[in-house]
């Protein structure tokens, strides 16, 4: 019975090892009878090269992306995946990457640009801002001019590298000693600050008893100080506390108007009214006139300001105006 039982277990041992040999040789037969390629080698080949040498075999593609490198160029292939000589089939997939090119790159020129365009060149250059630094410079260079650059342009720097610039921040201001305006009228002040290349600033208004009114008793920056081209000076008017200053035939200013008008003549003049009130200053004309043309403008007269008349340019009346 035992001796019965072996020869059938047997059997059976020997039925699946045939079974199974059968089956991986028909497997093989099958696998054997599909086409294969060799995977030719890439790594340097340009990248449509490598398109058109796969289509052809009926392999797959697959750009896994790129990279900065210093040994292919840019568009070329460094890296395969299978590699050369392996046996794959047709319609398996061919995974390469793609070089960059170098990671350097030639620094471009930007001396003589404005800053603002020299900033797109260098961040479109791939490459990064540095430092910035301004000097006054001959009036010859316009302002935020670049005027020299580091790296020097031409040089190969590295994607990653910075661009420092040397900008003209334009020419140095002039500098002048302040003038004494105290005792002058408020006309004549404006006047000599203007023809000192400097900027009428803000007004304030005080009593000095014995001195008449439109007098200037106080001014900043003081007299003899250091001062630059176009810088404001402050004014410290007399005018006694609750006065209001009358209108006449030729103060121009009757019941809050202000009359201005322009002498005969032949060509029109650009007529600039400018009206200072609490260190606030505001246009209220600004136009050309005809000759003997007449202006009416209504002047805000709720706080203490000062108004300025400008003929072509040139300052020709002044107008203090007082609250009622």
């Amino acid at each position: 019975m035992i001796k019965r039982f072996a020869k059938i277990g047997l059997l059976l041992i020997a039925f699946l090892i045939i079974t199974g040999a059968s089956a991986y040789l028909t497997l093989t037969f099958i696998i054997k009878s599909e086409d294969t390629v060799v995977v030719p080698e890439l790594l340097g080949k340009d990248v449509v090269y490598a398109l058109e040498l796969l289509t052809d075999l009926g392999l797959n593609t697959k750009i896994g992306g790129s990279e900065y490198n210093d040994s292919y160029p840019k568009n070329h292939v460094i890296l395969q995946d299978p590699g050369a000589g392996a046996e794959i089939k047709k319609g398996r997939d061919i995974r390469i990457l793609l070089s960059k090119g170098p990671n350097v790159i030639t620094m471009p020129n930007v001396i003589g640009l404005p800053l603002r365009q020299a900033r797109l060149v260098v961040e479109e250059s791939g490459l990064c801002l540095g430092s910035e630094t301004f000097v006054f410079a001959d009036e010859r260079f316009n302002q935020d001019i670049v005027l020299a650059q580091s790296p020097n342009y031409g040089n190969l720097v590295a994607r990653d590298s910075c661009a420092n610039l040397l900008v003209n921040r334009g020419p140095r201001a002039r500098a002048y000693q302040m003038l004494d305006l105290k005792g002058l009228s408020l006309d004549e002040a404006v006047v000599l600050i203007e023809r000192s290349h400097l900027q009428v600033g803000r007004f304030s208004y005080a009593y000095q008893p014995g001195q008449s009114d439109n007098i200037i008793v106080g001014q900043y920056p003081k007299s003899g100080y250091r001062v630059l081209e176009k810088s404001a000076v402050n004014l410290v008017v007399n005018r006694k506390p609750g006065t209001r200053q009358h209108a006449d035939s030729d103060s121009g200013l009757n019941s809050g108007f202000f009359q201005y008008k322009l002498d005969a003549g032949f060509l029109k003049k650009h007529i600039l009214i400018r009206l200072d009130s609490m260190g606030i200053s505001s246009e209220l004309f600004n136009s050309f006139m005809s000759p003997g043309e007449e202006l009416w403008l209504l002047v805000p007269t709720t706080s203490a300001a000062t108004l300025f008349l400008y003929e072509d340019g040139e300052l020709v009346q002044t107008q203090v105006i007082n609250t009622p």
